[in-house]
């Protein structure tokens, strides 16, 4: 059993270094292969990776690409009967990847899997969602949120009552981690790189579960996530942007409406 893990990086050097190192310290009885594809940092990222982790396959890009097409550079190239998508800012506990693995497979009806995530202090960080309507993302758009609390549409795409101590299906999973089968990887194809940062995991969930598999969270396997560390380099304007961009690509792809 191989798995093949794709980190796509953007100026998180000391973060991604944590994480590469909480990979090889991972257990379990299988081969993996581990891609960090760069965005072209300028935090000397590409040259930590390629002098303290030299079996590491790296893939340092002159320009940001962007998530999609970073993690598709990795994946059309990728090996493993499994796939994970992880970001730079995660620290797995050494038994994440094995169970992860021995999860997926059992379940070979099982698409996407996401598992329990942590803030850095380990209390739970929320990583389920419903497929999004235009309604919540109207209303998060013109921040209707801060004004009125407990929304009813928004609490319901953010599924805030989600119960994260049971294995369940959802709609979608975060993309800090996910992890998909050989097997669906070559039904369903590559991420879209039309979304150039956000909404691009919901889509890929979306086709999975269209193609007829599940998209499961998974909580017996758990890893911290410190959250939003590329993100948080952007000017608030420049996200704005991006994520209402993305969420039109993806409504005029999918509907308005789920």
């Amino acid at each position: 059993m191989k798995l093949s893990i794709v980190i796509v990086s953007w100026n998180t050097k000391e973060l991604l270094k944590k994480c590469l190192q909480s990979i090889s310290a991972s257990l379990g009885d299988f081969d993996r292969e581990v891609y960090v594809v760069d965005n072209n940092s300028s935090d000397g990222t590409a040259n930590m990776v390629a002098q303290d982790f030299p079996k590491v396959k790296l893939i340092a890009n002159k320009e940001n690409f962007g998530f999609a097409r970073a993690n598709n550079q990795a994946l059309k190239i990728a090996t493993g009967d499994y796939v994970l998508l992880l970001n730079p800012d995660t620290e797995l506990f050494s038994e994440t990847l094995n169970k992860s693995l021995n999860f997926m497979a059992d379940h070979g009806d099982v698409g996407i899997m996401g598992c329990k995530l942590l803030n850095g202090d380990k209390t739970l960080q929320p990583s389920v969602r419903k497929f999004p309507t235009i309604g919540p993302i109207a209303m998060m758009f013109l921040k209707l949120p801060k004004l009125i609390s407990h929304l009813k549409s928004i609490d319901n795409y953010l599924a805030t009552d989600f119960d994260y101590t049971r294995e369940q299906e959802v709609d979608q999973v975060m993309g800090a981690y996910m992890m998909a089968s050989r097997e669906v990887l070559d039904k369903v194809g590559l991420l879209d790189e039309r979304f150039f940062i956000w909404f691009e995991e919901v889509d890929w969930c979306k086709r999975v579960k269209k193609a007829g598999y599940k998209v499961v969270y998974y909580p017996g396997a758990e890893l911290i996530h410190y959250g939003g560390k590329s993100f948080a380099q952007e000017k608030v304007a420049t996200k704005q942007i991006n994520f209402f961009k993305s969420a039109m690509k993806y409504f005029l792809k999918h509907g308005f409406f789920g």
